[in-house]
């Protein structure tokens, strides 16, 4: 899904809303998030997931064509760990699936009828 996608959906979902106003809508969000992680916060999206900065130190690698030494500088990425709805969600339902209500309901549980994994 793009961002064009993603204001699309807010404008046929909402009647109400403008595509101007789904556009800043989706922008501030965004630059909401981008924000909040450059300055290293974690956020916490309840059943979809969390946003966070990994710091990863400085290490020395080797240069594939040549093998010599190569110093590579520290640095903080961001990540994402999506939560336990989105995981489910993700491994029930086929990708062919394009409805909006791929998410489970919260009070919806999984049937206990054995593993997912067959075993």
């Amino acid at each position: 899904m793009t961002r064009s996608e993603l204001v699309e959906a807010l404008t046929e979902r909402f009647d109400q809303l403008t595509q101007h106003d789904a556009e800043q809508a989706v922008k501030t969000i965004l630059d909401a998030l981008g924000n909040a992680l450059v300055h290293g916060q974690r956020i916490e999206i309840r059943g979809f997931g969390s946003f966070f900065v990994n710091h990863l130190p400085a290490r020395i690698g080797r240069n594939p064509r040549s093998g010599a030494a190569v110093a590579i500088p520290e640095r903080r990425v961001p990540r994402f760990k999506p939560g336990k709805a989105l995981r489910e969600a993700v491994d029930l339902r086929p990708a062919s699936a394009q409805d909006g209500d791929a998410l489970p309901q919260s009070s919806q549980k999984r049937s206990s009828s054995g593993s997912r994994n067959g075993r």
